[in-house]
């Protein structure tokens, strides 16, 4: 089951630094979101698991899965709730660098081209790392339905998915956490 407070209390607990940061966009920052402190804990990975199947689960896809190494155990932990739950349903991974040797390709995992896909991703700031994940799944083939972030950050992410044309969506928003975004755009 899904629970929002919990959720709340273990990224404040486990992944919210403050201090200053440069974030992978290259912009500065007086907080960091560590994801991956949720992620990779048993009791985050539930709470993450059971809310993006929640959220998902009216207009189920084929497959969920995003870039390299962040999704990873996001994908992990929504594909072992599925299958408690008898719901069928695929995960995929998307590499920074393609294979170098077999088929050398950038997505890996059970998908076909056609396939249904939701990108899902930590934390989302400008969701560059999610547009590369998503060119990536469409250059594959895959329909790519919508995204959604453990954690927005409100800083361009949404904007950028809504001129694309991908629905976005996030468990939570910097807001939760009593933080207002840098640069406001969503």
């Amino acid at each position: 089951m899904y629970d929002p407070e919990a959720l709340k209390e273990l990224v404040r607990d486990k992944a919210l630094k403050f201090g200053d940061f440069t974030l992978v966009s290259g912009r500065k920052a007086t907080y960091y979101l560590d994801g991956k402190q949720v992620t990779l804990d048993a009791a985050g990975a539930r709470l993450v698991g059971a809310g993006i199947l929640e959220r998902i689960t009216d207009t189920l896809p084929d497959a969920v899965g995003g870039m390299s190494i962040g999704a990873d155990p996001i994908t992990a932990a929504i594909l072992t709730l599925a299958g408690t739950n008898n719901l069928p349903l695929k995960g995929f991974m998307v590499r920074k660098e393609a294979k170098e040797h077999g088929l050398k390709r950038y997505i890996e995992g059970p998908v076909t081209p056609g396939d249904r896909v939701v990108i899902v991703e930590d934390v989302v700031t400008t969701g560059r790392s999610s547009l590369l994940a998503i060119e990536r799944a469409e250059t594959f083939g895959l329909i790519v339905q919508e995204v959604v972030a453990i954690i927005d950050r409100l800083e361009g992410g949404e904007n950028a998915f809504r001129e694309k044309g991908i629905p976005f969506q996030s468990l939570l928003t910097i807001r939760d956490f009593g933080i207002e975004p840098a640069v406001a755009s969503n």
